[in-house]
This record gives structure tokens, C-alpha cells and sequence, in this order.
């Protein structure tokens, strides 16, 4: 294959960047890895996407991002933000895509508070924000004549000129990335695909831990593909979890929303008593990183397995309407929210770092560029503001096309000579790889998790170390499959995540340490 453009991923950031590139007329292949590209964070996304409130300003907003960045915020990505954001906002979801942000009788916006918010300013969609936006961006792309979208593929590693090219001496060449080896899932069969430039808006890296509100696809990809490209990755160690997922014993763990403590849910102990007030002079508002911590230290205290979140003083009605999906969900698992609270544990849920890219998304390899949550910007600092997210792939992606869309169709890019894939033929063990991605998510969770110390981390990094090493020597002799490639890139992420949190040895925002 070759294209004008590889887009390797189908949230947010990524169909945003197709659908802006196909606009102008430029030749797009969008890559998602499950079978319906419904699979992403931005899909699963339930709080909504900052916009502006009444009483709002550019400055207000900016100092709640650097407020919750722990003052690691990169202040051009700061300003960049409040700057397009909400003005992006309305100009593509609302006024061009029509996105169906709820809104009152008289028209008017309904929007959200959300913790570490200074004013309500979250435009939603009921409990079900990214679904119903990118319902509308997957539906614009499928019927795009410019993007050819590709569900159920799976790249396998990105071409460069230093490690794939077949010419010698194009390892003195400025390190370039020239497309990707990508893998049809269905026929599980690999191929070239050779791009003049190469987008990756693979999202997340939850997968690795134990407690997750991410899709089982969120195993960090991109960053694990790009590093083993040579590109700069920062800030690896600000993971952030968020304070409340339901638990329910052999389930994967299902958001509940930020938005219920925002308009009034409250933390209750195992005995069901109120106690964030302990921990923060706004309580059950507290930022995520102090409500997470403050779940995990109550939850040692008591050797409870969950606490409780209660948000029973609100009427049955306004539950069915303002939160109709977390409130359905409950009901179908044996949970009434207004009668009951729920059970609930932290659960990794968004990585501040990533693959470093400046403001227009370009990465320390040439014609390689990231978007999203896979990418590092800076603006999220130590810990991320609510809600930014949406809106940080929206206005990357933006910037990016536009800065793309400059020149590419008149560029003669370089397509080096490069090896197909070949093939091993030894079966993959499904028994195996499961073990090893317990092993993962074990270490992750025990000794990278809410609360980090020197031993803890060292242990982690020496029982990684050794699996990475496993893991490659069956990677080498096995027939690829998805799962095989999604355990490889784990447990690299893994490994970028620990060896960032035993470097830095302080603790800001998210990055939590002991000793």
C-alpha cells in the first residue's frame, strides 16, 4: 500500500485528523485495531469536553489546568489549548458535525461541573459524551471518498530509514519514518504500507494494570512502536487513575463518571461513613489524584476490596435522565443508584505522557507525528484537568492537518527498498500470553500503582526486565497474532512507565512516592 497519509488509530484524534486532511483533498488511510473502530477512549468517554461557562474566561481556565498540572504544565500547550479549544468546539462539533450536546428548553447549553473545575463548563451528552460524538465523526469517515478506513488491522512496527531500509547508507539520513508494517487481523497477513507522512493516535496504555477503565486495545501501542523507532518519550510516570470505577468481582471495570461526584455524589467508607473531607478541603471534589490515593489508603486501613459512592439524595428521574447509561448499567448488574451506593475502586484510566510532540504534533522523527492521548504535549503537566482530553485531540488535530495540508501533495517523498514481512509459523499460546499479561498487570498494579516506593518500583522493573526478554524470544518464533503483538507492546509500555517513576524521585501530582 501507499498513501498521502497513515493514520494509525480511530478515536477522536484520529478520525478528527482524517476527516480534516480528506477535506483538502488529501489521500488518508486510517488504521483501527478492533473490528468496528468503536473501540477507543474517546468512544468510551462519559464526563463530556470542556467548552466555556457563564461566568468563565480564557485565565480562569488556564490557571485550573495549571493548578491541576502541579506546575509541570508546558505553558505554549497551556495556551494553545484555551486559545482553539472552545472555539474549535463550536466551529466543528457543534456547528459542523452537529453533535447533540444536551442543552435546556430555551436552547441553552446544560453544562457540568467537574472536580478541580472553577466553574461548570462541561458541554455533555448525557453520560455518554464520546459516543455520541464520535458516532457522528466514524459515520462522516466511512463515507469520506478520501479516507480509506481500516478496521481490524493492527500495525506491527513503524519503517524507518535506519532500521529497515535496505540501503546502507541511509543510516546517515536524519532519522525518518516512512510508514508502517500492518497486519490485516482477518487474514493474518502483513504488509507495507508506506505513507508520506505517519500519524499515531493510538490512546491509552490502561491495559497494563490490573484496574482499568480503558478498552483491552488501550495497551499503549504507539508509544511502545515509537519507541522502539528512537523517538524522545516523556513523562511516562504520571499516570492517572481515575477515583471511581464500579467493582464487580471478574468484570472489567466500568467508568463511573466524574460528573456524579460533580453534581453531587458523595465517597463513603466500608462502612458506609463520609470521608474525603479528611483528605481535601473539597471533599469528594477533590482532584483525581487525591480522591484515588485517598480510596487506596482507605481501602488498606480497612482491607475492604471497594468503598462506596453514594448517590441516593438525587431523584430517580434526574439519575434516568442526566446519567441514563451509568444508571442502566448499574440496574443491569444488581445496582440501583437511587437506592444504593455503589461499589467502587480507582482504576488506571489516562497517561500524561507519551511520544514528545510539539504544537503541531511533530514528533523527534521526521514525517512522523502523534495525536491524543498517545502524545505528550505538556499540557496536562503532572496530572490532567478534567475533560482536557477531548479537547486536546481536537485542537491537535486540527493544528497538525493544517500544517500538513501546506504541502503534501506536492512533495516527492523517499520510499526506501524494504524486506516484506516473513512470517514465523509456530503457533502462538493463548494459555501463555494470558499468563504473561497477569504478570503485567499484577506488577503494574502492586508496585507501580496509586502509591510507589524505591523498593517497590525496583522489584517491578527486575521482574519486567526479565519478561520483556521472554516475551520478545516468543514474539520471534511465533506466528503473529493481535494479542501476541498487544502483549509485546505491553509489557514495553510497562517498562517505559516504571523506569520514568524510578527516575523521578519526587512525588508530583499523580506520580505518587513513598521513598
Amino acid at each position: 500500500m501507499e498513501t498521502d497519509i497513515l493514520i494509525i488509530g480511530c478515536g477522536l484524534a484520529g478520525c478528527m485528523a482524517a476527516l480534516e486532511l480528506a477535506e483538502k483533498g488529501i489521500q488518508v488511510t486510517l488504521l483501527g485495531s478492533g473490528p468496528t473502530g468503536t473501540e477507543s477512549n474517546s468512544h468510551s468517554a462519559q464526563g463530556g469536553i470542556i467548552f466555556q461557562g457563564l461566568e468563565d474566561s480564557k485565565t480562569l481556565l488556564k490557571e485550573d489546568i495549571l493548578q491541576a498540572g502541579c506546575g509541570l504544565c508546558n505553558p505554549q500547550a497551556v495556551d494553545q489549548l484555551i486559545q482553539w479549544g472552545p472555539k474549535l468546539v463550536q466551529e466543528v462539533l457543534i456547528d459542523k458535525y452537529r453533535v447533540p450536546f444536551d442543552h435546556d428548553e430555551k436552547k441553552q447549553w446544560r453544562l457540568a461541573s467537574e472536580a478541580a473545575h472553577s466553574v461548570p463548563r462541561i458541554l455533555h451528552h448525557r453520560d455518554q459524551t464520546g459516543k455520541a460524538i464520535m458516532a457522528v465523526l466514524l459515520e462522516a469517515v466511512k463515507t469520506s471518498p478520501h479516507i480509506a478506513f481500516k478496521p481490524n488491522h493492527t500495525a506491527v512496527d513503524l519503517i524507518t530509514l535506519s532500521h529497515h531500509s535496505k540501503k546502507l547508507t541511509d543510516i546517515y539520513l536524519p532519522s525518518t519514518c516512512v510508514g508502517a508494517y500492518v497486519m490485516d487481523n482477518a487474514q493474518s497477513i502483513v504488509e507495507i504500507c508506506f505513507a508520506k507522512e505517519t500519524i499515531l493516535t493510538t490512546g491509552g496504555l490502561g491495559e497494563i494494570f490490573l484496574h482499568t477503565t480503558n478498552p483491552k486495545e488501550a495497551r499503549g501501542d504507539g508509544v511502545a512502536m515509537a519507541y522502539r523507532a528512537g523517538a524522545r518519550i516523556m513523562n511516562m510516570e504520571y499516570v492517572q487513575f481515575h477515583p471511581t470505577a464500579l467493582y464487580l468481582p471478574y468484570e472489567r471495570r466500568f467508568l463511573l463518571s466524574e460528573a456524579l461526584r460533580g453534581e453531587g455524589a458523595e465517597l463513603l467508607t466500608s462502612s458506609f461513613q463520609p470521608f474525603m473531607h479528611n483528605y481535601h478541603e473539597k471533599g469528594s471534589l477533590a482532584p483525581r489524584d487525591v480522591a484515588s490515593r485517598a480510596i487506596y489508603q482507605e481501602m488498606l486501613r480497612s482491607e475492604s476490596q471497594h468503598l462506596w459512592l453514594d448517590f441516593t439524595k438525587k431523584e430517580p428521574s434526574y439519575l434516568k435522565d442526566r446519567f441514563s447509561a451509568i444508571y442502566g448499567h448499574c440496574l443491569d448488574k444488581g445496582f440501583d443508584m437511587a437506592k444504593e451506593p455503589l461499589p467502587v475502586v480507582p482504576a488506571a484510566h489516562y497517561v500524561c505522557g507519551g511520544i514528545a510532540v510539539d504544537a503541531k504534533s511533530r514528533t523527534t522523527i521526521q514525517r512522523l507525528r502523534a495525536i491524543g492521548e498517545v502524545a505528550c504535549t505538556g499540557l496536562h503537566g503532572a496530572n490532567r484537568l478534567a475533560s482536557t482530553s477531548l479537547l486536546e485531540a481536537l485542537v491537535w488535530a486540527k493544528l497538525c492537518c493544517d500544517d500538513l495540508s501546506e504541502n503534501i501533495e506536492h512533495r516527492t517523498d523517499y520510499f526506501p527498498p524494504v524486506d516484506p514481512w516473513v512470517m514465523s509459523h509456530e503457533t502462538t499460546d493463548i494459555a501463555l500470553i494470558q499468563q504473561d499479561w497477569m504478570t503485567i498487570k499484577q506488577t503494574m498494579w502492586n508496585y507501580v500503582g496509586l502509591v510507589r516506593d524505591k523498593a517497590r518500583l525496583n522489584r517491578a522493573y527486575k521482574m519486567l526486565i526479565e519478561l520483556k526478554w521472554e516475551i520478545e524470544s516468543f514474539y520471534e518464533r511465533c506466528r503473529l497474532t493481535p494479542e501476541l503483538l498487544g502483549l509485546r507492546n505491553g509489557v514495553q509500555t510497562a517498562l517505559l512507565v516504571t523506569q520514568g517513576a524510578l527516575r523521578n524521585r519526587s512525588s508530583i501530582g499523580c506520580h505518587y512516592r513513598l521513598s
